[in-house]
């Protein structure tokens, strides 16, 4: 008799393998991963989320990633608005829209008079520069939600 595949609740796959239950839906709508229903819960094939836990080698966090760990030693080095604009010749339109997207975490706040002064974390700085150079800028989505370089789905419209 031939083995049958084992299918577990979606929850319980995601907890199990440590992925997110939100990707983990993506790769089900994308053919990735078999589901179905079962008493009005979506259930997932076991094997194919493991394979799938290997195949995303649980990189979830930007500072996982080579192009952040290549700033790891500027981590906890503050910079200024002005500075990071100079240091790194970008916008400073782009770099205060990926501040407020939270993409570059603020260190401290410095009063001044007539102010105050903003000081970020240089190595997010760095990391979001480079996304940007790499990635060719203006008018691509650069990011995801959770600051990872956004991937997009159909990859022939990426050139």
């Amino acid at each position: 008799m031939a083995t049958l595949p084992v299918f577990i609740p979606l929850s319980e796959a995601a907890r199990k393998y440590g992925l997110d239950e939100d990707y983990l839906r993506q790769m089900v709508e994308r053919g990735k991963i078999r589901a179905g229903v079962v008493a009005g819960e979506m259930v997932v094939s076991e094997e194919e989320v493991r394979e799938e836990e290997v195949r995303k080698a649980v990189v979830t966090r930007k500072e996982d990633l080579p192009e952040y760990q290549k700033y790891e030693y500027l981590k906890g080095v503050e910079i200024g608005f002005s500075e990071a604009v100079n240091r790194y010749g970008i916008n400073l339109s782009t770099l205060q829209r990926w501040f407020k997207k939270g993409l570059i975490a603020e260190l401290k706040r410095e009063r001044k008079v007539g102010g105050e002064k903003i000081l970020l974390d240089e190595a997010d700085v760095a990391y979001c520069v480079e996304v940007y150079k790499n990635r060719g800028g203006r008018g691509r989505w650069l990011f995801d939600k959770k600051g990872m370089p956004y991937q997009p789905k159909n990859k022939s419209l990426s050139i």
